[in-house]
């Protein structure tokens, strides 16, 4: 504490702050400049006068309560007050953090008031704000600053009873750009396209980049159907013009689809999710157009409405859950891995089965929230299996055709890994046969980028479904999965043994693990351990359990095997 020091002492601080490069003042209580450093004279300004000028007078309006509520401070308490305030100099305004504190000189209170230059410092803390908050590519609003967006305007809406629209666009064609041309050109034409979109709309409306080549648009109190298809031309005009680019005159378009607040959602997931799903059927249905989300029309007859909409509730109540089904040696019967499974356990009604919720997830759009989320959760997950098991697993995870298609899919299992610590190898993604049929270019591309991060690629279910085994040969196939359909009757059926033999030899001859899924007994396990099968899955030697009961068994395995 400095409350009390002589003359002496006070001017030796002073002078130790002059060689130190410090700006200093001297101040009367009232705020009046009785001493100011050399450091001081040369940032605030050479020519100024400082002594006899008030502090107040150099430093901004908007910052002159702060330093008057620190200085009171600093003179009823005697102790060290800091304030951070921006002060008029010869170069520009700039912001410093000073300190003061009060002490006696003679029979007056004086203050000592130390200053430091943190506007760099500042400035480097905004860019840092700014980059967690925008697109580096496009400088638009990220899917952080979206959802603050969303959430303003949802609280804003119910405090107002007026209703806002969010458009979710996707560029045309921009896929076969990006791989004929280069990412130069890509991200190029989409500094473009954010250019373009963004003047299309009003200075109240937020135009964010969430990912590759797709756009949201958040515009307030637009909810008139005419009204949204007029901004949806004009959105669709602008992408439509030529872009031209490194001498190229190249040609997109746009599908749009938009959801309606409070009317098709009234949850940030829930009007993402719709939104989505018009922008698909607008792709479906002959691209460059926009739709507006109908729940009646987009939905199957069969479709349960009272489902759908308890999954958007539990997505926001956590109630999906991952399940991990041991995937063990054939040959040593020890761990290798797991399957994780995705459960959603409902608190009304109880678990509810896959088949029943995947398929809709498919169809609304959420399925891409929740694969990315299983995505991550069970590859940190793998990180504590392995922390029990004390050596190297991996995990499997099922990706879902409406995933495998989403633009951002290749950054979430990035995401996945880098947030994990995962090796690439130690992930599988399991697709099935259609996947890669629907759309071979694009399958080709996206498979060719994963298994470049060496991440492993099976095919599920595989038998069951086109069995073209052109694909063998063409993608960079690690795994087969072979269907529990040609297990069931192991060994007694000849035809499922004969099918299971040309499987596995066939996988032999082209290096591929396989991986022999609802193996339920010892003798359907010694078949295919003999026939030379990699790995089993199965409840004859584990059922898909909730990751405690697995550590359990794995702290156990490991302690037989240094038994």
């Amino acid at each position: 504490m400095f409350s009390k020091r002589n003359d002496t002492a006070n001017n030796q601080l002073i002078s130790l702050m002059e060689v130190a490069g410090e700006l200093v003042l001297r101040l009367n209580r009232q705020g009046e400049i009785l001493y100011a450093s050399r450091r001081a004279a040369e940032v605030i300004g050479i020519d100024a006068q400082l002594v006899g000028m008030n502090l107040f007078e150099l430093v901004r309006l908007s910052d002159r309560h702060a330093i008057e509520a620190s200085l009171r401070q600093a003179l009823l308490s005697l102790q060290i007050t800091q304030v951070n305030v921006r002060m008029a100099t010869h170069a520009a305004i700039l912001q410093f953090e000073l300190q003061m504190i009060a002490y006696e000189a003679g029979a007056a209170l004086e203050l000592l008031v130390v200053g430091r230059d943190i506007s760099d410092q500042k400035r480097t803390e905004e860019r840092l704000r700014h980059m967690m908050t925008h697109d580096e590519l496009t400088n638009l609003p990220n899917r952080a600053l979206l959802a603050d967006r969303l959430s303003m305007n949802m609280a804003q809406s119910r405090r107002t009873d007026i209703g806002f629209s969010v458009i979710v666009l996707n560029l045309d064609g921009f896929k076969k750009v990006n791989d004929a041309l280069g990412h130069m050109i890509g991200d190029a034409l989409l500094r473009i396209a954010a250019g373009r979109l963004r003047e299309t709309l009003r200075d109240v409306d937020t135009l964010a980049r969430v990912g590759g080549d797709e756009f949201v648009a958040v515009l307030p109190g637009t909810i008139d159907e005419m009204e949204i298809q007029s901004v949806a031309r004009q959105m669709i005009s602008a992408i439509q013009l030529p872009f031209e680019l490194n001498g190229n005159t190249l040609h997109v378009s746009a599908s749009i689809g938009v959801a309606i607040y409070p009317i098709h959602g009234d949850s940030e997931v829930k009007l993402l999710a719709h939104a989505d799903t018009a922008m698909y059927r607008a792709k479906e249905t002959g691209k460059a157009r926009c739709i507006i989300y109908n729940e009646l029309a987009f939905n199957r007859i069969e479709h349960d409405v009272s489902m759908e909409a308890a999954m958007f509730e539990a997505v926001r109540n956590g109630e999906f859950l991952l399940h991990y089904q041991p995937i063990v040696d054939a040959q040593t019967r020890q761990i290798m891995g797991f399957e994780a499974l995705m459960r959603w356990m409902r608190p009304d009604i109880g678990m509810v089965p896959p088949s029943q919720f995947i398929p809709m997830a498919e169809d609304n759009g959420l399925i891409n929230l929740l694969g990315a989320w299983a995505l991550k959760s069970a590859c940190v997950q793998l990180k504590r299996f392995e922390e029990a098991a004390g050596r190297q697993l991996y995990v499997s995870v099922n990706v879902s055709p409406r995933q495998f298609r989403n633009d951002q899919f290749l950054g979430m299992m990035d995401d996945a890994l880098r947030l994990s610590g995962l090796e690439g190898h130690q992930l599988m993604l399991e697709i099935t046969e259609g996947i890669l049929m629907s759309d071979p270019e694009h399958a080709e591309a996206l498979l060719s980028k994963i298994a470049a991060r060496g991440v492993r690629i099976a095919i599920d279910d595989f038998g069951t479904g086109y069995s073209s085994l052109i694909y063998l040969k063409r993608f960079p196939i690690a795994a087969l999965k072979i269907d529990r359909a040609f297990i069931r009757d192991l060994p007694t059926s000849v035809k499922d043994a004969a099918i299971c033999n040309v499987i596995l030899s066939l996988a032999g001859n082209l290096s591929l693990q396989t991986v022999a899924e609802g193996v339920e007994n010892e003798q359907q396990l010694e078949f295919l351990s003999r026939q030379g099968c990699s790995l089993i899955q199965g409840f004859h030697t584990g059922y898909p359990s909730l990751p405690d009961a697995l550590i359990d068994i794995l702290k156990a395995e490991t302690l037989a095997l240094h038994s």
